[in-house]
């Protein structure tokens, strides 16, 4: 028997998912060694992590302010600009003299750091509804190939000196940007009518959608997940004696199978089971892996909960967001997903703060019990509002459009 023929990518979503891949290649370069490059300008561990918070506050602000101005001026060029702003942040950040010339560089890169929700409505834009998870779903995969890249790359780099990194991310981020500009198609629907006057904080506009509850579960989920991740590395150590290679080789042998389910399985899933059903089954993987990783006491026995958080996170990310764009309307999209991006990064300030505390004053399995739980309750409310949903959608999501 033959396979069926394989859906064709639309055009244009090869120039878009190098884009975002090359992106995250130069922010997979700079996040892992910023702390140590931190420590040579006297800065302490306070003072380093708080450049990540940094990074992730102006991300926050930001991020709904790109994808909102993306569906007034185009995706291109906001893309372009981002990618110009994180070349500039990498190259304040190589060039620094001082703990306070760090901190504005990664706040000029946070504060640039809209594309990935803007490329994801790009991509929303081109995708026929019964493929945008599919096609998401890459884009996901991007982030794989980025954070395997990335440490790779920086920390070759790092043998040419302790700069290095960070200028081959600005070139990395300018190159991309100065290709994007040659090649990056315009992917925005038609322009609104001129009556139509929306505000950059169009706050009504993804509310008006019943979009709010899925950016919820949003942040519930990824919370949950960062506190698992920024945790792991002190609950190998404690647990499994781990050290710093066992701990990296166990998030390489994380990222890269969530890379194949982002890139193989979300398409087939999505076909078969409908969003809503992949999007509840996945965070309820996560759940179980979650529950089951606060007993892990052997290497063996780390392979079940890892196993399903590789599944359940590879399948409820671009689901979840497949279905946000879906609800948010063609000329909304880039502001819900900036709200959607801007949660997470929220998620991943809150999470692993969270985590740390529990980590410390209630026990080792005391994050993954309470990040369980936290999943059960985002699987109970992706079933619940997805059921509550003024339109109901099913394997193909609910695409609503602007009137």
């Amino acid at each position: 028997m033959k396979r069926p023929a394989r859906t064709p990518l639309p055009p244009g979503f090869g120039t878009i998912w190098v884009t975002v891949a090359l992106d995250l290649i130069g922010f997979g370069i700079v996040f892992p060694i910023l702390p140590i490059y931190a420590h040579r300008f006297g800065a302490d561990a306070v003072s380093a992590t708080g450049m990540v918070a940094a990074f992730s506050a102006a991300q926050l602000v930001f991020a709904p302010v790109w994808g909102r101005l993306s569906d007034r001026v185009g995706r291109k060029p906001v893309l372009i600009v981002s990618l110009v702003g994180t070349a500039v942040g990498s190259l304040v950040t190589g060039l620094a003299g001082s703990v306070a010339i760090l901190y504005l560089g990664r706040v000029l890169d946070g504060i640039s750091g809209g594309s990935v929700s803007v490329a994801q409505a790009a991509v929303a834009d081109i995708a026929p509804a019964d493929q945008r998870a599919r096609l998401l779903g890459l884009v996901g995969a991007a982030f794989g190939v980025g954070f395997v890249a990335g440490p790779a790359l920086g920390a070759l780099s790092a043998l040419g000196g302790p700069r290095v990194p960070f200028l081959v991310a600005a070139v990395i981020a300018a190159a991309n940007a100065l290709v994007a500009s040659r090649r990056l198609p315009e992917t925005r629907p038609a322009a609104e009518a001129p009556h139509v006057k929306r505000p950059i904080f169009d706050r009504q506009a993804w509310q008006a959608e019943r979009v709010l509850p899925f950016v919820v579960l949003a942040f519930l989920s990824l919370s949950a997940f960062s506190a698992f991740e920024a945790t792991f590395p002190f609950f190998g150590e404690v647990r499994l004696h781990f050290g710093e290679v066992s701990t990296a080789a166990t998030f390489a042998a994380i990222g890269l199978p969530l890379l194949v389910v982002q890139a193989r399985l979300i398409g087939p899933a999505v076909d078969r089971l409908g969003e809503r059903t992949v999007l509840v089954a996945g965070l309820a993987c996560n759940a179980v892996g979650l529950f089951l990783l606060a007993g892990v006491h052997s290497v063996l026995a780390l392979v079940a909960p890892m196993a399903l958080l590789v599944v359940g996170q590879g399948l409820a990310s671009p689901t979840l967001s497949s279905i946000v764009a879906g609800r948010a309307g063609a000329h909304r999209r880039g502001a819900v997903l900036g709200v959607q991006q801007a949660a997470g990064g929220f998620a991943r300030v809150v999470g692993p703060i969270a985590g740390g505390l529990l980590f410390k004053h209630l026990g080792v399995p005391a994050p993954y019990l309470t990040g369980g739980t936290v999943m059960v309750a985002a699987a109970l409310l992706a079933a619940v509002i997805s059921a509550d949903a003024r339109t109901p959608f099913g394997r193909s999501g609910t695409v609503v459009t602007d009137q």
